[in-house]
């Protein structure tokens, strides 16, 4: 399980930088839907994608610890999940976003639980690897 949770901490990490990345570059038109936005929204986009950024790279710190920091994963799954709930009162209010914002929110919903229940993986791995009294 320990494994895991360092591939899916990597893998968040690399992912949520590149994609905070490519939002600051591209701006609109990494918005599946939002290529006619206007400047508000572009300028919006572009610093929200810094932040994505900046999450991501919090996940390849924590990807890099040894052990990987329980702690850091559950706020940064919890930071997550909070992004799925934004989405789901969008979709209450506004109604039904473009395809591929609705497969995200799927996935913002259903990694966060699978990361707090490995979220203390690589923690528990290590004390086992401790001899007693060490």
């Amino acid at each position: 399980m320990a494994r895991v949770l360092r591939v899916l901490a990597w893998a968040m990490g690399l992912a949520c930088t590149a994609i905070g990345l490519f939002h600051v570059v591209a701006g609109n038109a990494a918005i599946p839907g939002a290529g006619d936005a206007g400047p508000t929204v572009d300028s919006l986009g572009r610093f929200f994608g810094a932040i994505f950024a900046g999450y991501g790279m919090a996940w390849l710190w924590a990807a890099r610890r040894d052990p990987v920091p329980a702690r850091a994963v559950r706020w940064l799954a919890a930071v997550f999940l909070l992004g799925a709930v934004g989405r789901l009162l969008s979709l209450a209010a506004h109604g039904w976003p473009h395809w591929f914002q609705v497969a995200l929110t799927v996935i913002e919903l259903l990694l966060p639980p699978v990361l707090f229940l490995l979220a203390d993986a690589d923690e528990r791995s290590l004390r086992a690897r401790r001899p007693a009294g060490a």
